[in-house]
């Protein structure tokens, strides 16, 4: 590993201990093999003048949320220095009182909360302090003989430690280790199954000191000839399976969530070593990982329902046996697991989750290699990572967080989606937590929705190939389907039966009406895998009420309307709902051109803005009115209907 420093860059901090502790701290965050998502924490020691001008020593250390790799000086949380030493003076202090005195010995109240680590960085007598969750130094130290091989690569610059809780108990054990040391001496310690700290009086190099360390065990990987790591082509993924996997995930969450799927060559080649189940369950590389991956992975066999209902009695007994009576259990679905031939699967409410879950995932694959290299990969005892999953700091969390969107966790498709209605759509759904593969004719749809939560896709809906292709990338992508709005659509010109166009009819059955059935027998195998699947018809008030000059357009939107009515029929046993809305006159639409409105507005005698206010109510619906009904017809509010017809049109004498 290479240090990153640069003089230049370092120059501009020059003067300003916290600016140089801002830019070390990044530079430790730009490497994952330090640090991972919000993962190690770093602290410089420097003098202040209180409100009335008295100099005080305080500690700036890492705040509660914030990640090394984007940190500001704002991230930072002053702390009283002399309350931090007096604090590690006590016999006994709970994680839950030590958050809350470290919090009343800050001099700033807006800031966020210091490291539970704080009172070990305030007993470390050096200005600057950088604590890392280096893969290699915990590898080692995740393997039979650990300990000794730590002790033969450092000798006596470093100072072991061996594991116990963080928080309060990690900083009074240290206090004691350390009372008789002289720290001159000492460069950096080792906490076995936790990670490296390192220390100096000068920034440059203390930020060094952790990449010296961190390189000296890299080496001794290499010369142990741990640095193999297996590689394989995933097999075909069964797209199926994947949806059956998300949806038992789930179910045992008792929410929807999303499954990410990497089936990359080294995701691929663990999966596929022979005691991949013996060896990716024993424990997480690191105890702090446990808050986002829990303890161990899924197995995916040939049963995903089976494998999972397994997955959550080993977890229950897990909890019965380690909780003291007092704890609440938290959920007790897995947030990865392991496709034995496809690759390494992560779970989340968000695609953010899911990604920070996959990094860790990443880097604790290659661990596993390693240290079984060195002569067998174990993790922490069980005991040990239940108390940090169950740490009083992470239970007081539970229930604070606000109510989730409507759609958080689930996946949806709409069709038409580069404007109007269909647009409005897809823009809603994202807004209200879903995931959404948007699909238009229009090839600005890939950058209309282009981002972690949405794929655009170029589809002419009337190629069944091209049709089908998108519902499986959107399968591929976001681990299943839950939601379909079928909305898109062509008016044909005005034409009166006698002098129809065959062009005319054929492309309006097909657009309208053929496109609509091939999309659902696509939707409807991932569908029935779904969390709660809807399907939301966008047809039109010509079904009811028809005029004339639109027979291409009317009879195909009531052949739709008859489809979605058998569909709910068929599909009612699966759970799947299927529901139909009637706009009218929804003008800020691609049907509606200013040539098609003028003529409509003619021929009923109107002016263009006296036609779209024609209904009872002399209102104008607009295509985010219909979306918003379209989604609660997708969501819970219509969780108990199907075969419905509603209209959206501001009250049609004709329909009435």
């Amino acid at each position: 590993m290479e240090s990153l420093w640069s003089d230049q860059e370092a120059g501009s901090c020059k003067g300003d201990a916290l600016k140089l502790r801002v830019y070390t701290s990044r530079l430790l965050g730009r490497q994952p093999e330090l640090v991972l998502h919000g993962g190690g924490n770093t602290s410089v020691k420097t003098r202040a003048p209180d409100l009335f001008g008295d100099q005080q020593e305080l500690l700036y250390v890492k705040g509660s949320g914030w990640d090394l790799a984007t940190i500001e000086a704002a991230g930072f949380a002053p702390v009283r220095l002399d309350a931090l030493r007096r604090m590690a003076e006590l016999e006994t202090l709970s994680d839950g009182d030590m958050v809350h005195m470290q919090r009343a010995a800050m001099t700033d109240p807006t800031a966020p909360n210091p490291s539970v680590e704080a009172i070990l960085h305030a007993i470390i007598p050096f200005a600057f302090v950088e604590h890392t969750h280096a893969d290699v130094v915990v590898t080692i130290t995740n393997t039979d003989g650990g300990e000794d091989i730590i002790r033969a690569i450092y000798g006596e610059r470093v100072l072991i430690v061996p594991y116990v809780m963080p928080g309060f108990v990690l900083a009074k054990k240290v206090y004691e280790l350390t009372r008789n040391v002289d720290w001159s001496k000492i460069e950096g310690m080792v906490l076995l199954g936790h990670g490296a700290f390192s220390f100096a009086d000068d920034a440059k190099t203390s930020y060094e000191r952790m990449i010296r360390l961190v390189s000296e065990a890299e080496g001794y990987l290499k010369q142990g000839g741990a640095t193999s790591f297996a590689s394989a082509r995933s097999a075909t993924v069964d797209l199926i399976k994947l949806a059956r996997i998300r949806k038992a995930v789930s179910d045992a969450r008792g929410e929807a969530m999303l499954a990410s799927l990497d089936d990359g060559k080294a995701a691929a080649g663990f999966s596929n070593l022979a005691d991949v189940d013996a060896i990716a369950t024993r424990g997480p590389l690191t105890p702090d990982h446990v808050i986002r991956t829990k303890r161990i992975p899924v197995i995916v066999g040939d049963d995903p329902e089976e494998d999972m209902q397994a997955y959550v009695s080993t977890y229950r007994a897990y909890f019965e046996q380690h909780t003291d009576g007092n704890l609440t259990c938290l959920d007790t679905a897995p947030r990865w697991g392991i496709w034995p031939g496809c690759g390494a699967l992560s779970f989340g409410r968000s695609l953010k989750e899911a990604g920070i879950i996959a990094d860790i995932v990443g880097h604790t694959m290659r661990a596993i290699q390693q240290a079984e290299t060195l002569g067998g990969w174990q993790a922490l005892a069980e005991k040990d990572i239940f108390e940090v999953e169950y740490w009083e700091l992470e239970q007081s969390k539970l229930g604070k967080g606000g109510a989730a969107p409507e759609f958080q966790g689930k996946v949806a498709l709409v069709t038409g989606a580069a404007s109007g209605i269909g647009r409005a759509c897809a823009e809603t759904l994202l807004a209200q937590g879903a995931c959404v593969a948007a699909l238009d004719i229009n090839p600005d749809i890939t950058s209309l929705f282009d981002g972690d939560t949405c794929l655009g896709m170029t589809c002419d809906v009337t190629d069944d190939a091209r049709l089908a292709a998108a519902v499986e990338s959107t399968v591929r992508r976001f681990g299943g389907l839950d939601i379909v709005i079928s909305n898109a659509g062509v008016f044909t010109a005005s034409e009166r039966i006698a002098d129809m166009r065959a062009s005319s009819w054929d492309k309006s059955m097909a657009v309208n009406l053929s496109s609509h059935q091939r999309l659902l027998s696509a939707c409807i195998p991932y569908l029935e895998q779904g969390v709660d699947p809807a399907v939301v018809m966008i047809a039109s008030k010509n079904v009811p009420a028809p005029g004339p000059g639109a027979s291409a357009y009317s009879v195909a939107k009531a052949g739709l309307t008859q489809l979605a009515r058998v569909a709910a029929l068929e599909l009612a046993a699966t759970g799947i709902r299927v529901n139909v809305l009637h706009p009218n006159q929804v003008f800020d639409t691609a049907i509606w051109t200013q040539e098609v409105l003028a003529s409509r507005a003619a021929h009923y005698g109107l002016s263009v803005e006296e036609y779209k206010k024609s209904n009872l109510l002399k209102v104008e619906v607009t295509s985010h009115d219909v979306a918003a009904l379209a989604c609660a017809m997708a969501g819970s509010l219509f969780a108990k209907t199907t075969g419905a017809q509603v209209p959206i049109d501001g009250g049609n004498e004709r329909v009435i």
